[in-house]
């Protein structure tokens, strides 16, 4: 009986749940986002466009806007790694994958998602080829996306333990409502929006899996996606009004039911899942960062390469499962590195920093670290919830046959362990030099107009200023 009144009300919050989120985020305006949540904003839209300007040196990016460039010029919009202009989707796509391309940008640790390097590319784009979109219509547009795309993450709480990317899957419908916002999209074309991006929706974890550079890609192609879903529907386009709750929508056909619809509107518009976002303060997977702080410890405590024998390292089972794999040089993969906890660990401990040269070549060959990282071996902790982000398990075994264990189940960068503006605009700053060598004079010049962001009168202007090389 429990069963059934649990599956009955399970019923009730996913009916019709598809055009009753649309419907919650239609009317918002500028003035109902709090202070504190458009101070989160402005600081991820400035750690997301000094992620993109770091990505100039990645691999993939210049291959990406070589193809785009021949295919097509003289769109509405541009893709901000050597100022193409290109079609709204395709310059969408071109930033989207530059924002993800060092693996530096921000994370929602509980939603398992990352979200600017969606949204902020989608919303440049609509922005520029619609023109004259003030600050506060476009940091709306931004609240709304950011709030839906987090609270799809709590919704569909093991995404990526099911193989999807919830960072693309579910970052490109969240993205064309953010995206129809703009538009001024309400009722039918909202939903549409919506429905649309879900018709194109992908993004699996296999390319983190197997390390390759499409991991970099899934971003860029949900934005493209996102984009092409908002003007289809101010056009007039239908797309499924149920692609949440329909029997082949996002949460039967993608999620298996394993979803907790409850969480997606409950208190919407009054708490805010924007506040959770955490920035990352090292190039590499997220699930590596408690670990990295972990090494350091080590390292403090005067324990070098050398003096170890052999190091444990417990996750929680969806961290296992993506950076858990042996670390394998012959792959010749940063991708590989950036998703690999014994390589991590190994440099974090060998060099007392994980900075963006970390992982490049040929320091991902360093024999020194790859002879540590052998030793390290990876395993699931059983006893966390298998989707905990922060929580990592180290036991070192040392050459004279001591034992060292450490547990860290806090990770810098997150609301409870925060980096401050500082911080923030430091990194931004050295984001631009690895990147496209820019003076830190200049980063910090261009970062104090993003954080007035609300006061310009079009953000077309910070888009053409971007910097683009060095002076």
């Amino acid at each position: 009986m429990a069963q059934t009144v649990a599956a009955q009300k399970q019923m009730e919050n996913i009916e019709g749940i598809s055009r009753r989120l649309c419907e919650a985020v239609e009317h918002w305006t500028y003035d109902d986002i709090p202070a504190d949540v458009v101070q989160t904003l402005r600081l991820l839209v400035i750690d997301t466009l000094g992620v993109i300007g770091g990505a100039a040196r990645a691999p993939g990016i210049a291959e990406i806007n070589s193809r785009l460039a021949k295919w097509e010029n003289g769109g509405s919009a541009t893709a901000l790694i050597g100022k193409h202009r290109f079609s709204p989707p395709n310059a969408a796509m071109s930033n989207g994958a530059a924002a993800h391309a060092l693996d530096f940008d921000d994370m929602h640790d509980p939603a398992r998602i990352h979200a600017f390097c969606v949204l902020l590319p989608i919303m440049i784009a609509v922005a520029e080829d619609i023109g004259n979109v003030d600050g506060k219509r476009f940091l709306l547009a931004l609240a709304v996306a950011a709030e839906v795309h987090a609270r799809l993450g709590f919704t569909c709480y093991n995404s990526l333990g099911k193989g999807w990317h919830p960072t693309t899957t579910l970052g490109s419908m969240a993205g064309a409502i953010g995206a129809g916002r703009m538009l001024g999209l309400t009722g039918d074309k909202l939903v549409n929006a919506l429905g649309i991006a879900f018709h194109q929706a992908q993004g699996t974890a296999q390319s983190m899996h197997d390390g390759v550079l499409t991991k970099r890609l899934g971003p860029g192609f949900a934005a493209r996606n996102a984009v092409t879903a908002a003007f289809f529907a101010q056009d007039g386009i239908t797309g499924p009004f149920r692609s949440l709750e329909g029997a082949a929508g996002l949460f039967r056909l993608f999620e298996r039911d394993e979803v907790k619809p409850e969480v997606l509107l409950e208190d919407i518009g009054k708490e805010w899942r924007t506040r959770g976002f955490s920035f990352k303060p090292y190039p590499c997977c997220r699930c590596n960062h408690t670990t990295i702080d972990l090494a350091f410890d080590l390292r403090k405590r005067g324990i070098g390469a050398d003096d170890i024998k052999s190091v444990e390292v417990r996750l929680p089972q969806v961290n296992f499962q993506t950076v858990g794999q042996p670390y394998d040089v012959t792959r010749d993969s940063v991708v590989h590195a950036q998703f690999n906890i014994g390589y991590t660990f190994a440099r974090a401990l060998i060099d007392g920093k994980v900075t963006l040269p970390t992982y490049t070549k040929p320091n991902i060959a360093d024999p020194k670290v790859v002879a540590l990282a052998s030793r390290v071996k990876a395993m699931p902790d059983p006893t966390e919830s298998p989707t905990a982000m922060e929580p990592s398990k180290v036991r070192v075994e040392l050459n004279d046959n001591t034992t060292v264990l450490l547990e860290g189940r806090k990770t810098k960068g997150a609301p409870d362990a925060p980096m401050s503006v500082d911080e923030l605009l430091g990194k931004f700053a050295d984001c631009l030099d690895f990147g496209m060598s820019v003076p830190r004079a200049s980063a910090q010049q261009y970062a104090e107009r993003v954080l007035k962001l609300e006061q310009m009168s079009n953000v077309s202007d910070l888009i053409r200023d971007f910097p683009s090389k060095a002076g």
